[in-house]
């Protein structure tokens, strides 16, 4: 008997506590594994310093990672945008019972009196509250104190007149008050910008639906659900254009999943939010601009090989097309100079020639390509820089300089600046 109590006791327990999210290791065999997991350690470390900075408990994380399970699944319910809205207003006033009404604790929610003044709101009912009013009470009560005022004037009987099933309520406190003037501004901007073209009255009907719906749920962060959602839907929806739109890219749902549990959990054993930023950025490159890196490896490593062009032990190319007379600079030298500049197929980027007139810089505030040839340049000499990309702009984008680029310089030393 013993054993069958512990059991049925441990079945509870279960049953109870629901999903348990935990930070792990996953295998990530090859790139697409990596990048599918990164997308999601990525977010969620990003949604932990944002969304979440106030709320990051186990319980938060866990109804983010359920509704982003029921966005992919499919078992989100499709709504129209008021019924949409209508179940997210319910939601927030049902999980704003614990933090009082607009975070405030002294004002404590009244569902009944916050969704009698939603209806009269949406039906422009102006027996007790007109919108003005509605909202200048409010806004003074909130600026005011974070306290009631007891000494506050009871609110009046409401009679309202409306279509829909509007009830005499009385308002006997400041807290009646307020939840009444909150629910009736809210009620009022939706009728006036959500549901003005309802011309059947359905979407009203539908939004009331699930304002109700959204008063008895259990949702702690209603916010943080319906974005899980949305992301949810938005991963499915997307997985024929590949991850990230790359078509040679596939969804791993699962990874992404663990990748979000991992961010939002601050569990970094395999990658840190700001490491998985960057491999995904580098990743990209490198599927994007691959062939401008192998392409340049290809044009320096023939380069090399024509007469007149020599190869620094950094793998930097010049050619010298006209040797001056004058001072070397040093590395923390200011110069002036004339340049144009090239992609390996001729495509000019940027010309101090092309504009007529030189420029001036630090030779300590350049690519490394420029830092070390312009040094090899007596005053008055010209070069053409072969430049590789690790010299270069490397993985960034610098412009119309695609990233991996290869770029080549005609240099023209024209004086050392004091």
């Amino acid at each position: 008997m013993k054993k069958v109590s512990i059991l049925i006791i441990a079945a509870i327990a279960m049953i109870s506590c629901g999903n348990t999210y935990t930070g792990k290791t996953v295998v990530l065999n090859t790139q697409n594994d990596s990048m599918n997991y990164a997308l999601g350690v990525v977010n969620g470390a990003q949604m932990k310093m944002y969304q979440l900075r106030n709320d990051s408990s186990i319980e938060t994380v866990t109804e983010f990672i359920d509704a982003l399970q029921r966005g992919y699944d499919g078992k989100v319910e499709d709504l129209s945008e008021a019924a949409n809205i209508g179940r997210n207003i319910g939601m927030a006033i049902k999980a704003a019972e614990e933090t009082g009404l607009a975070d405030n604790p002294a004002w404590a929610i009244n569902q009944k009196i916050f969704f009698q003044g939603l209806v009269n709101g949406l039906c422009h009912d102006t027996t007790v509250m007109v919108a003005d009013d509605a909202r200048n009470y409010f806004q003074s009560q909130y600026q005011a104190a974070s306290v009631l005022n007891d000494s506050i004037e009871p609110g009046k009987v409401v009679k309202a007149k409306c279509v829909f099933k509007v009830k005499t309520i009385a308002l006997n406190t400041q807290n009646d008050s307020i939840n009444y003037a909150f629910g009736y501004l809210n009620g009022d901007e939706i009728a006036r910008y959500v549901l003005l073209m309802d011309s059947t009255g359905q979407l009203t009907k539908d939004f009331i639906t699930n304002v109700n719906k959204g008063l008895k749920s259990t949702v702690k962060n209603p916010q943080i659900v319906n974005m899980g959602e949305q992301i949810g839907k938005n991963i499915k929806s997307q997985e024929a254009q590949g991850l990230i739109g790359e078509p040679s890219l596939a969804t791993d749902f699962e990874l992404i999943k663990q990748g979000f549990i991992n961010g939002l959990l601050d569990f970094t054993e395999q990658m840190t939010g700001e490491q998985a930023g960057e491999y995904i950025q580098t990743t990209m490159n490198n599927i994007k601009y691959g062939t401008v890196k192998e392409d340049g490896e290809k044009f320096l490593a023939e380069n090399a090989l024509k007469e007149g062009v020599k190869v620094t032990e950094s793998g930097l190319q010049y050619e010298v097309l006209k040797m001056g007379k004058g001072k070397k600079p040093a590395a923390t030298d200011r110069v002036k100079v004339h340049y144009h500049g090239t992609l390996i197929d001729g495509t000019v980027f940027d010309s101090s020639v092309e504009r007529g007139e030189p420029i001036v810089f630090g030779l300590n505030q350049v690519i490394p390509g420029w830092t070390e040839g312009v040094q090899l340049m007596p005053i008055g000499s010209k070069f053409r820089f072969y430049i590789p990309q690790e010299l270069g702009y490397g993985a960034q984008n610098a412009g119309s300089i695609p990233p991996y680029s290869t770029l080549i310089f005609e240099v023209e030393l024209l004086g050392i600046e004091k």
